[in-house]
């Protein structure tokens, strides 16, 4: 059977048309990229104006005259080297932890099949359902009771706990042939090999999902970051960039905004094949 279209293969053929298809095709393409970008050009454009020509009304879309003076600025009256290097050094332990504890519990509830293991996992799943503002007190007392504050373990912690997450990996491992796990362990491979030569080699779509989930839910945290470091040295970037904007002028608080956001853009526009490849990857069958 054919595919059913908007447009029928024989209009398609027409050379008025393929014309009109191809025109209200490029116009709907350039409106979206326009919608999506163009906040985008404001921010970086923004940072180059004046602080006068920033507040004129009604804006300039293009600046009268283009001042980079507003990014070296923001990198250094903001500490933004030190800000982002917390935030990275925070960023690559939650996601280390998360990938390793959450890979081997989904592998265990999927493949080991441990006794209550439907239960356990409901219980995993229930936690979905209670708001992340009713935990903060929870998670703040127990840090301070274990002397963790202003530490980075205090975001790792908390960060292996994601149910989702877990959730995610296990639906995967569930979709894997079995047929390849019983051929591992007919040539003698023990169930921690079977996860690190078999299980993980086949499950890169979804890990570099999960990774971009967990670095992403770190990169933009605010409230539990602001809680745990009291210390301005040791905030991540969301904190710092709030904290630090009362006596900063606007072009210089938007040039650190855009500053902010470069990495998590630049791993966006690295790994967005392996991030479409994980979500479509967990909607088939292998």
């Amino acid at each position: 059977m054919s595919t059913r279209t908007l447009v029928s293969p024989a209009v398609l053929a027409r050379p008025r048309g393929r014309a009109l298809y191809w025109s209200v095709f490029t116009a709907v393409v350039l409106l979206f990229a326009l919608a999506f970008l163009f906040p985008v050009y404001w921010m970086v454009t923004g940072a180059m104006k004046s602080p006068d020509e920033i507040a004129r009304t009604p804006p300039t879309l293009v600046p009268e005259r283009w001042h980079l003076g507003g990014y070296t600025d923001a990198w250094d009256l903001m500490q933004l080297p030190q800000h982002l290097w917390n935030t990275l050094v925070q960023a690559a332990g939650a996601w280390a932890c998360q990938l390793v504890f959450c890979t081997a519990a989904a592998y265990a509830l999927s493949k080991l099949r441990p006794a209550f293991g439907k239960l356990i996992l409901g219980g995993i799943l229930a936690t979905l359902m209670v708001p992340a503002q009713a935990l903060v007190v929870p998670k703040y007392l127990t840090v301070a009771d274990l002397g963790l504050l202003n530490d980075p373990v205090a975001i790792w912690l908390p960060a292996v706990a994601n149910a989702f997450n877990l959730y995610l990996l296990k639906r995967f491992f569930d979709q894997l042939p079995r047929d390849v796990l019983e051929a591992a362990e007919i040539d003698g491979a023990g169930k921690l090999r079977t996860l690190w030569s078999i299980v993980l080699p086949m499950s890169r779509p979804v890990l570099g999902v999960v990774s971009i989930f967990a670095l992403v839910a770190v990169w933009q945290d605010f409230l539990w970051p602001l809680m745990v470091f009291s210390d301005t040295d040791k905030q991540p970037i969301s904190v710092a960039l709030v904290q630090l904007s009362q006596n900063i002028q606007l072009t210089v608080l938007i040039a650190a905004m855009v500053i902010a956001s470069i990495p998590m853009v630049a791993l966006f526009l690295v790994f967005q094949r392996h991030i479409i490849a994980g979500i479509s990857a967990g909607s088939t069958k292998g």
